[in-house]
């Protein structure tokens, strides 16, 4: 799969970058002709402006893309990643070519930011066109750019995926897929099973479906290395379960397995690039779904650590399953365990959809990862586990209450509940995210989303594999 990118090409035209402050100085260099041309356009090099570079007889061999205000080469980081994005499908097919061979980083960023944008979700519809492609800038990390692609393209078609094609059964069949690519070994619990491994929050929230709950359970690396253990949130559809969401708030609910696309292209990333850890990926995968034997609001739920859950409201099911897993990778004291989940619509009303919420007890590693991902551009955003707010979750019948019953501060009283399953020496890290972009934007086509691997990558590879 060449995600847009080629070796090399007959006759590719040059791509010129310019920003606002620059512009001049390239007409300059381009010749009289383009600086008239441009001027008659009134072309400014506003950020993402295309100008076509004509021949005498009109066709273009080249274009000038606008890449806003000085900074670094395009403005920053950010500018870097996305402002190539829109090109696959902005500019005519055919073979291009940066004209300014840019160094490292930002040839990767913008190789992986042309890569992104020709993303396109095709298991049931082709694409209306061919994208138009780029020509491997000369210094950019190949395999690191191709791993990176790989892994974002195989999130997003994961998540955007209906959940009548995606249940537990096939995300499962996803993980051994991989799993096989990389020599590693993965193993699957599946329906009563959970019972008798002791997965009983897990069976609960799934046992009414007839694509039954799993455990998915992979494992890759040399046992002698730091042990990174990633946990993602598998609800393949969420129908809110007797707690039944409305036909709005269950549109989307396909992609409330957002978290364990993220984890599974995560571990796609670390297991090609052949970090030195001992990684293990859980996914506790289920549809929450309503039949008969349908678990109910305010039962008590079992859980693998022995605390006992009363359910405040089924609608709040990942955290149900999400204890189970944690608790398991909890035991064998990693040392660093990050979860991935589309956990709580509070998130997005505090952040929106772009901006996942981080949750850690460990300022230094909260400072780390939040460094990481301004160097990414893959930003998140720290809310803090308010221990004032613990007493929210206090139950009447049980050790806990899943939701408590006050409306406000939901995503704090979420990671405050999956905290009482990670021990506080653990090196954990809590991601909400939204994995969906309910907007077009460069390199970000309106659908699935695979936020924060750019980021916990980063993270690992330097917190871990030194």
């Amino acid at each position: 799969m060449s995600f847009a990118l080629v070796d090399n090409a007959e006759s590719p035209r040059p791509l010129f970058l310019a920003t606002r402050d620059t512009l001049a100085a390239l007409l300059e260099t381009l010749g009289a002709e383009a600086r008239t041309w441009a001027e008659s356009q009134g072309y400014a090099a506003e950020p993402g402006s295309l100008l076509a570079l004509p021949d005498t007889t009109g066709r273009a061999t080249g274009y000038i893309l606008g890449t806003g205000d000085e900074g670094s080469l395009l403005g920053g980081v950010d500018a870097e990643l996305w402002s190539l994005g829109a090109l696959p499908d902005a500019l005519p097919v055919g073979a291009y070519y940066l004209a300014a061979e840019p160094a490292e980083p930002a040839a990767s960023r913008l190789a992986l930011g042309w890569a992104l944008g020709a993303y396109a979700f095709t298991r049931y519809k082709k694409r209306k066109r061919v994208a138009a492609t780029l020509v491997w800038p000369q210094q950019a990390n190949r395999e690191r750019v191709s791993a990176m692609v790989e892994a974002i393209y195989l999130g997003r078609d994961l998540i955007n995926t209906p959940a009548g094609d995606l249940g537990p059964k096939e995300l499962a069949a996803t993980a051994r897929d991989i799993a096989e690519q990389h020599r590693a070994s993965c193993s699957v619990i599946t329906g009563d099973d959970l019972l008798v491994e002791n997965y009983p929050a897990i069976h609960a929230v799934g046992r009414a479906a007839s694509n039954g709950p799993r455990l998915i359970d992979l494992h890759w690396g040399d046992e002698s290395h730091p042990k990174v253990t990633l946990v993602g949130k598998g609800v393949c559809f969420d129908s809110g379960g007797l707690d039944i969401k409305p036909a709005a708030g269950m549109q989307l609910m396909k992609k409330d397995m957002g978290g364990a696309a993220a984890v599974l292209a995560l571990a796609h990333v670390i297991m090609r690039a052949k970090l030195p850890v001992r990684l293990r990926v859980l996914i506790p995968a289920v549809e929450n779904a309503i039949s008969g034997n349908a678990f109910h609001p305010l039962d008590v739920l079992a859980t693998r650590k022995g605390t006992t859950v009363e359910v405040g409201n089924t609608d709040a099911e990942g955290r149900l399953i999400l204890c189970d897993a944690l608790a398991e990778a909890d035991r064998e004291k990693p040392a660093l365990l990050i979860d991935c989940a589309t956990l709580t619509g509070a998130a997005r009303v505090a952040l929106g959809p772009d901006l996942p919420v981080l949750f850690t007890r460990h300022d230094a590693l909260a400072e780390d990862l939040l460094n990481k991902a301004a160097q990414q551009a893959d930003p998140l955003w720290r809310l803090p586990l308010w221990p004032g707010y613990r007493r929210l979750l206090e139950s009447k019948v049980a050790d806990l209450s899943s939701t408590g019953d006050s409306s406000f501060n939901g995503a704090i009283t979420a990671a405050l509940f999956l905290a009482e399953f990670v021990d506080p020496s653990t090196k954990w890290v809590h991601i909400d995210m939204m994995a969906w972009n309910p907007r077009a934007r460069p390199g970000r086509p309106e659908g699935g989303e695979v936020h924060t691997i750019r980021a916990l990558f980063a993270l690992i590879e330097d917190y871990l594999a030194e």
